[in-house]
C-alpha cells in the first residue's frame, strides 16, 4: 500500500522490484555480492567489482561500460544524497540469457519528486543532471522505490541478450 509521498517508477517491466537475493520468475540469482557505499573509496571499489562482474557474465565492452556507468551513478547518488548505503551485484540467468542486476539501497530522506528527479537536466547539486535518468536509459529494466523518510531502493538489470 502506497503512503502519501511514496513513489515507484518502473521502466520496461512494470512489476514489483525484487529484493536482493530474489530472482525474478525464471531468472534465478547465480551469484550475489554486496558492497557498502560509505566512502569515496567504496565508490571506486564498486566500479571495479561491477566491471569484473560484467566480464564474468559475458558482456561486450560497450555493455560493460553501460553497466559500470549506471552503477557508478547510482552508488554516488546513494552516497551523496542518501548518506551512504549498499550496492548488491546479482548475476542472474533468464530464459534468454544471463544478466546483471544491481540493487542500490540507502536510508536517506527519499526522493521527494521522482518524476522530476528522472528528468534530464534536473540536479540538486553541481552535476549535469544525467544521473538517475541516465542510469535508467543504460539498463534494460529499472525500478525505483522511494518514500519520504524511507530511503530509496533502485533495482536495475541489464541482459546479455535483448
Amino acid at each position: 500500500m502506497a503512503l502519501p509521498g511514496d513513489s515507484t517508477v518502473a521502466s520496461r517491466r512494470p512489476k514489483p522490484a525484487p529484493r536482493a537475493g530474489d530472482g525474478e520468475a525464471g531468472a534465478p540469482v547465480t551469484r550475489q555480492v554486496t558492497h557498502q557505499v560509505r566512502t569515496e573509496e567504496d565508490l571506486l571499489a564498486v566500479r571495479h567489482a561491477v566491471r569484473a562482474a560484467t566480464v564474468e557474465v559475458g558482456f561486450g565492452i560497450v555493455d560493460q561500460t553501460r553497466v559500470v556507468t549506471a552503477a557508478s551513478e547510482l552508488a554516488r547518488n546513494a552516497y551523496v544524497h542518501g548518506g551512504g548505503g549498499s550496492l548488491t551485484i546479482e548475476q542472474v540467468r533468464g530464459p534468454a540469457g544471463r544478466g546483471l542486476r544491481l540493487v542500490v539501497k540507502d536510508d536517506g530522506p527519499g526522493i521527494a519528486d521522482l518524476d522530476t528527479a528522472l528528468t534530464d537536466g534536473f540536479t540538486t547539486g553541481a552535476g549535469l543532471g544525467h544521473g538517475l535518468g541516465g542510469a535508467r536509459r543504460l539498463m534494460d529494466e529499472f525500478t525505483v522505490h522511494t518514500g519520504a523518510g524511507q530511503g530509496t531502493v533502485v533495482v536495475a538489470t541489464r541482459w546479455t541478450v535483448r
